[in-house]
């Protein structure tokens, strides 16, 4: 693991708002010349630390404005159930993000979609369908107050 100081804190930071700032942007943020910071962004980058760079998008002018969350149980979480289902999820482009929990279900899943009866085929025909999944409750978002990413 990277030990990381303020200086690399302060580079992640910046480019967490915004990915696109020259080398000379970044360096005038944290203080540094360009080199050094050249270096340390190599070192963030080949440690794993900065994993890579996305655009912040607006889901709206997409038409995919529909956001639920949805809880999910599983029949069975045995290592070789929760792989599969895992791998199933990665495959599913409605799913924004799956997260395994110590909960009184197995996964929260984060599904955008055009709209409720998008997401209504989307549990239907395909989450319930993941391997394993024994029920699901959803959680429809009025509101997003704060996203990150």
């Amino acid at each position: 693991m990277l030990k990381i100081d303020s200086i690399d804190q302060k580079l992640v930071k910046a480019l967490q708002n915004n990915a696109r700032l020259s080398m000379r942007a970044l360096a005038e943020k944290v203080g540094l010349s360009k080199t050094p910071v050249v270096n340390r962004l190599r070192n963030l980058e080949s440690s794993g630390v900065i994993k890579g760079y996305s655009a912040r998008i607006d889901h709206s002018q997409l038409g995919l404005e529909h956001i639920a969350f949805v809880q999910v149980t599983l029949e069975d979480t045995r290592s070789v159930a929760l792989k599969r289902f895992n791998d199933a999820v990665q495959r599913v482009a409605e799913i924004e993000q799956c997260h395994m929990t110590a909960a009184g279900f197995d996964y929260l899943l984060k599904v955008r979609t055009s709209d409720i009866a998008h997401y209504r085929k989307v549990l239907g025909e395909i989450i319930s369908e993941l391997p394993y999944v024994a029920s699901t409750s959803t959680f429809v978002v009025m509101e997003s107050v704060k996203e990150s990413g």
